[in-house]
């Protein structure tokens, strides 16, 4: 991928590159996102967008991993008290379905097994030794810190874009909302408490 344009006005059209390209392979997914779609919304050209990102891959790439920092950054996890954090992630998810749409097209059409990233990009290590540090402390069951992690995740995950069962909006009504922030919330607790099981 190309650097980040210097000045003002192509760090705009990046960026407008870069929102309109979310939408587009949220919506599409990697083969069927179509750059002419993308520079058309984001008023610029395919040369503009090719000496940015390189290839329509490339694009992904950078919105993907970009969505994959955003969401360590955003809702960093706190393993003393994974109930919230699961919480704190359904909230995100209500508020960026787009990110788990990301996420889902890039199990489907790249990888359908194993971790979504390489080894190298995968973003979970502070996540993996804060529960383990929490194990550790006696707060979070015994197990496999990536293993914990997952099912906390899978867990908020419920009622997300990627749910076989119900996908939520954050158009529903609140209670309705703050109903399930319960029940996550206290499945969690008794999930993962260490003195629980």
């Amino acid at each position: 991928m190309a650097d980040q344009p210097l000045t003002s006005r192509g760090a705009a059209t990046y960026q407008r590159i870069l929102d309109v390209a979310t939408q587009e392979f949220a919506e599409h997914g990697i083969a069927g996102a179509r750059v002419e779609r993308i520079v058309a919304a984001a008023r610029t050209n395919k040369a503009q967008l090719y000496a940015y990102f390189g290839s329509k891959e490339g694009l992904f790439d950078a919105i993907f991993f970009g969505s994959l920092e955003r969401i360590v950054n955003v809702v960093p996890i706190d393993a003393t008290d994974l109930a919230d954090w699961a919480v704190r992630l359904y909230d995100e998810y209500l508020r960026r379905p787009d990110l788990i749409r990301l996420a889902t097209w890039a199990r489907l059409e790249r990888r359908p097994a194993g971790h979504l990233v390489d080894d190298p990009d995968r973003l979970d290590d502070r996540k993996l030794r804060a529960i383990a540090k929490a194990q550790a402390a006696g707060l979070v069951r015994q197990g496999d810190p990536f293993d914990v992690m997952a099912m906390v995740i899978a867990m908020s995950m419920a009622w997300s874009p990627v749910s076989n069962v119900y996908a939520a909006t954050a158009q529903e009504p609140p209670e309705l909302h703050e109903q399930r922030r319960t029940l996550l919330r206290e499945s969690v607790r008794r999930a993962m408490t260490a003195d629980q099981i």
